[in-house]
């Protein structure tokens, strides 16, 4: 088909240019405008895809001598609902194939109405209205896309993430054991002690994730005298969570404490 409408045109355009023949231009005015026309009409046999929601009306192109396949996209039809009228030139069969969910539409010869309608159910549970008019000898094939289904989708692949207490508490439990948390990176990170009063600190290792950073931090009591160690004393105001292992320090006494902030925050 591409062949001859290429050759069409070709021959048109030569033909349509010999100004010195009346009969030769009209011609080839005939064959450009052959040509063009085939170049665009689309064919009757196409596929069709259709775009609808629960409950919308589902439009579409029936053969009138051939079967009509209906298909779900991520889905099948469960079930189809239509009034017969008692009329064989005027009744159409609608078959649910049990396999794939699809269904086929034939119509009788002879059919006398411009169009066919129905109701059809999903498995997924959605209910369309079709209504297809009667287009064409060849079979066709028509799918039907949901985007709720592909929403369903999208909420199923993207898991909820916890609130930030429940997040940080994980994340606690998580250094605590020395082990790695989905979403998160571990390193080892020694960086040189402060002195904060009596108290040496010194980070050993650093959590990292996308709205959380865990610190690890080794803190010593280098004083004369027995230190209460609290969220304020090792914390800032900010922080999401602080855990120490030994909250009472005594002197020349080593304990691990756990400390989470926002990422971004610095302790």
């Amino acid at each position: 088909m591409a062949v001859w409408v290429i050759c069409a045109l070709a021959a048109g355009i030569v033909l349509a240019a010999r100004t010195y023949c009346l009969a030769s231009r009209c011609v080839g005015i005939v064959l450009v405008a052959m040509g063009v026309n085939f170049a665009f009409a689309g064919p009757a046999w196409a596929d069709q895809t259709v775009m609808a929601a629960d409950g919308s009306k589902v439009e579409c192109s029936a053969s009138s001598r051939d079967l009509t396949r209906i298909s779900l996209v991520e889905d099948q039809f469960a079930s189809v609902s239509k009034v017969s009228t008692g009329n064989p030139s005027d009744d159409f069969t609608v078959v649910n194939e049990p396999v794939r969910g699809d269904i086929y539409l034939s119509v009788p010869e002879g059919y006398s109405r411009p169009s066919l309608s129905f109701f059809a159910t999903s498995k997924r549970g959605y209910v369309y209205k079709l209504v297809c008019r009667i287009a064409g000898e060849d079979a066709v094939q028509i799918f039907i896309s949901n985007p709720a289904i592909a929403n369903e989708r999208t909420a199923v692949a993207a898991p909820t993430r916890p609130e930030p207490r429940e997040e940080a508490a994980a994340l606690v439990q998580a250094m605590y054991g020395q082990s790695v948390i989905d979403g998160y990176q571990m390193r080892q990170a020694v960086r040189s002690p402060v002195n904060v009063g009596t108290l040496r600190v010194q980070m050993i290792a650093e959590y990292r994730g996308a709205e959380l950073n865990g610190r690890v931090l080794r803190i010593e009591n280098r004083g004369r005298e027995p230190v209460e160690l609290d969220a304020a004393t090792i914390a800032p105001a900010s922080a999401v969570a602080v855990s120490v292992a030994e909250p009472r320090l005594a002197p020349g006494q080593v304990t691990t404490a756990y400390l989470v902030t926002r990422t971004g925050e610095r302790p």
